[in-house]
């Protein structure tokens, strides 16, 4: 899944490098309860609540890669379900802007094993919709500046 957002690599991983930001932009997390002092360093952690109240989960993702400001690949963990890859990686293009491609896929757990088409497509649409709301923050930041 990619998307070309209008501001520069280093405005979007601004976003992304923002822990406290996740669940206004990462479809499904309902609530960021701690963000690790030194987080996106490699290590560092966010602890999130994701799913609907009151069957929410809470865990934490963590950080595996972090090379500013074109990588960041997280382990996200919403277990009993299961956790994923999350790899992030944005790239300039033309007129300032970035094209930005997540890739997910389950790494553990009932999800890794429950996978079908319904649920490809479904996380192809989560997917999208995370990306067209970092999209939305990175270009309002742009223009706070």
């Amino acid at each position: 899944m990619e998307k070309v957002i209008d501001a520069p690599p280093e405005q979007v991983f601004d976003v992304l490098a923002d822990g406290w930001t996740y669940s206004d932009w990462v479809v499904g997390t309902a609530h960021i309860r701690d963000v690790d002092d030194f987080w996106p360093r490699v290590g560092s952690q966010l602890h999130h609540r994701a799913g609907p109240w009151p069957f929410s989960l809470e865990d934490s993702s963590t950080v595996l890669l972090c090379e500013p400001p074109h990588r960041l690949t997280l382990r996200a963990e919403l277990w009993p379900a299961g956790e994923a890859i999350v790899v992030f990686t944005l790239e300039p293009v033309d007129g300032g802007a970035t094209r930005v491609r997540l890739g997910e896929d389950f790494a553990a757990g009932p999800l890794r094993w429950l996978r079908t088409k319904l649920n490809d497509l479904v996380l192809h649409q989560r997917n999208k919709e995370t990306l067209r709301r970092l999209s939305d923050i990175a270009t309002r930041q742009k223009g706070d500046q």
